[in-house]
């Protein structure tokens, strides 16, 4: 059996936390790597993003070449038009809404050749309506990547109905050559992850709206008491509440009323206390 070897060419479509972290990593695997991102400041600062995570990967030693070499495989364009033709792996990493990841999945397809694996790195919108965008389901499927990417091991492969054993055989063998390992889904909603992680981080902030305990003991509970390596409000903090409180309107609507919104996630998120990058959340950060 063949050694698996990264994709030659990749195109990530968002340059945000995300679109960088995945547009690193495969940089690193030795992919040359075209990031989407609309406007010079946005693909300045994407840009911006990977060279920070290539000199802090350096730093830890966990990158094996000097960080300038790693960066110069990676280039921006204004628009998915621009994606080369031969490129073998697309990865959408835009904001969670459907219509949005619909027509640039749409606009990268129309762009690139019959070949390329496309994929989402949504965390729960569902992958099949998503393909129903395309006029080849067949070569889509969703890659979920984890926060921090370069750092997370885990990639989650959604298989829609349509998605081909080809598409999913090359995802998996890419995630690997990443050195990550993946777990392999049916799409639903929430997939594995988001499902079982949101449900956790909703009861935690249930928790704390009845005065329960505050969010550094129950965050101390779960990482002392059961090994977790975060506790789930912390956590709530670097993924964002905005993005959390959208991923349980989703499952709410699709799955029930298990995962309806605390009402202090949404007094939270309607006061801007979005966690991390805005500098306040369960937690205060510098």
């Amino acid at each position: 059996m063949s050694t698996p070897t990264a994709p030659a060419l990749v195109g990530v479509i968002g340059g945000g936390r995300m679109g960088a972290g995945i547009a690193q990593s495969f940089a690193t695997a030795g992919s040359s790597v075209t990031v989407v991102e609309s406007g010079r400041e946005a693909s300045a600062a994407a840009l911006g993003r990977i060279a920070t995570g290539l000199e802090r990967a350096a730093e830890r030693g966990k990158l094996g070449e000097p960080p300038e070499r790693v960066l110069a495989r990676v280039s921006t364009v204004e628009s998915v038009d621009g994606l080369r033709p031969g490129t073998d792996l697309v990865v959408e990493a835009v904001p969670e809404d459907a219509a949005l990841k619909a027509g640039v999945l749409a606009a990268a397809e129309r762009a690139v050749g019959g070949t390329t694996v496309l994929a989402t790195n949504t965390s729960s919108l569902s992958v099949t309506e998503l393909a129903s965008a395309l006029k080849v389901p067949s070569r889509f499927l969703g890659m979920h990547f984890f926060n921090p990417v370069p750092a997370s091991e885990l990639v989650e492969i959604v298989v829609a109905p349509d998605t081909s054993p080809q598409a999913v055989e090359s995802a998996l063998a890419w995630t690997r050559v990443l050195g990550k390992k993946d777990v392999v889904v049916r799409d639903s909603p929430g997939f594995a992850s988001s499902r079982l992680g949101l449900a956790l981080g909703l009861e935690a902030i249930r928790m704390v709206e009845d005065g329960v305990a505050g969010p550094e003991a129950i965050d101390d509970a779960m990482c002392l008491g059961y090994k977790h390596p975060m506790g789930p409000l912390r956590l709530t903090d670097l993924v964002g509440l905005d993005v959390r409180l959208a991923i349980a309107e989703y499952l709410h609507a699709t799955l029930g009323e298990r995962f309806a919104p605390p009402q202090l996630l949404r007094d939270k998120v309607a006061r801007g206390e979005l966690g991390r990058k805005s500098g306040q959340g369960f937690y205060t950060w510098q």
